[in-house]
């Protein structure tokens, strides 16, 4: 038996459930953000899982597991990685265990779905049909937990009896599965239906390993402190929440949640930063958004047919670094990169950022690090002839937050030289590329 290298604590632990279409890298790392322990992966089927192979993105900082047709089935990131549970769907032991080992060095821990109703998972004898074959049951659980270096789970639903899903889940643990979640419907019932929080708690005290208790969204859950009701209701050692995050994933803050329009433009720029597909980022603000979409925005938003387009009408705050990042993939070059220097007289910055081989910066100086670089992207935006975005409430426009060196006149020759090592020059918006200078029009 290979001994697990990664023990993954599922003890009173915040968990943002997997969710298909929800749980892709974007969410998953607002979630925990706001305060989850765990995140859950969308459910993804072995099968899929297979044709992938696995890319390191060195332009996202990402790994990616690519299809045939250069779709990325699943992306993650060394943020999440010591968070991240890997869900798939599988009804068959071998092929779980080979995309086990295809990604069990860049996630935490390896689910397997064992509650999901919906055809397209139960068709294929996974998910929820799992439940009437304990025998499968025990062959994959066992085979993932023998052969695999990652912790191993299920997810599944009660049945139409106690009795039974209480023989169902002692048999599952002799498996050697780490924890067990447990969303307290049956198959064949819906949020509408009450969870069970006494099935969860019967199986949660008849079992030594950790529940997770899973369907309060509904019924209890409204805010951070029913998670912890809804923990002691079921007597699980852990609560995992799936529409309660998805309508707001800072649902996980003691503090209490943050406003929704907060909420989304963060959910945006992580979408910006990992290439997240515009069809899913509308998915998930939708769900959101839930009843406003009949708002301005949301009809708006509803009928977006682009990232740039969701930009506009849910993030003001559009920077020129996003612009900028969202062009250099447009056109298939790699991430700018910053490199940005204090000037110890002051401690204002100035930034240089170099795309495509060439570098351009703002020779003015800057209150902060980020202003520095979102100036940076600016002269290069305009080099291009590019739009360049706003600053949004990071500061007063660019003419109030520069200051030319103390003490140095705007004339002085020293004011024409290139930059060099630890002091950058301090004239107007240049442009430096392969060495040379080259004055942009502008301010």
């Amino acid at each position: 038996m290979i001994v697990n290298s990664l023990s993954l604590c599922y003890h009173n632990k915040l968990i943002l459930a997997p969710m298909v279409r929800v749980g892709t890298l974007p969410m998953r790392l607002l979630a925990l953000d706001y305060g989850a322990d765990i995140v859950y992966c969308e459910e993804l089927i072995d099968l899929k899982m297979l044709q992938c192979k696995r890319v390191v993105n060195e332009v996202l900082s990402t790994v990616d597991f690519v299809a045939p047709d250069d779709r990325v089935v699943f992306r993650t990131c060394e943020r999440e990685q010591s968070k991240v549970v890997f869900q798939m769907g599988t009804s068959d032991a071998e092929r779980a265990l080979a995309v086990a080992r295809l990604i069990e060095n860049d996630v935490a821990g390896i689910d397997v779905n064992m509650g999901c109703p919906k055809e397209y998972s139960t068709k294929g004898g996974m998910g929820a049909a799992l439940l009437s074959d304990p025998d499968k049951i025990e062959q994959i659980l066992s085979t993932l937990v023998k052969g695999t270096r990652r912790p191993v789970t299920c997810k599944i639903r009660i049945l139409p009896s106690l009795e039974d899903t209480l023989s169902l889940v002692k048999r599952i643990e002799r498996t050697g599965i780490a924890a067990i979640a447990v969303h307290g419907r049956k198959r064949e019932e819906r949020p509408q239906h009450p969870v069970s929080c006494e099935a969860i708690k019967a199986i949660a005290e008849t079992l030594s390993i950790p529940v997770i208790a899973n369907g309060g969204s509904h019924d209890h859950i409204q805010g951070y402190l029913d998670i912890e009701d809804f923990r002691q209701a079921t007597a699980a050692s852990s609560v995992m929440v799936a529409r309660a995050a998805m309508w707001n994933p800072s649902i996980f803050l003691k503090e209490g949640p943050r406003p929704l329009e907060e909420v989304m433009q963060k959910y945006i720029r992580y979408a910006v930063q990992y290439d997240n597909h515009y069809t899913n980022t509308k998915y998930c603000l939708c769900q959101m958004l839930r009843e406003q979409l009949e708002s301005p925005q949301g009809r708006w938003l509803h009928a977006a047919q682009s990232s740039q387009e969701i930009w506009r009408a849910y993030s003001p705050q559009i920077t020129p670094k996003m612009c900028l990042l969202e062009w250099c993939r447009r056109e298939k070059l790699a991430q700018p990169v910053y490199e940005t220097v204090q000037r110890p007289l002051d401690r204002l910055f100035c930034s240089v950022v170099t795309v495509a081989e060439q570098k351009y910066q703002s020779t003015l100086w800057d209150k902060s690090k980020k202003l520095a670089e979102q100036s940076a992207a600016v002269v290069c935006l305009r080099s291009q002839g590019l739009p360049e975005g706003r600053l949004g409430e990071e500061g007063p426009s660019l003419h109030k937050r520069k200051r030319e060196a103390p003490d140095q006149d705007p004339g002085d020759p020293r004011a024409q030289e290139p930059a060099m090592p630890g002091e950058l020059c301090k004239k107007p918006f240049v442009a430096l590329a392969s060495g040379k200078e080259s004055p942009l029009e502008g301010r």
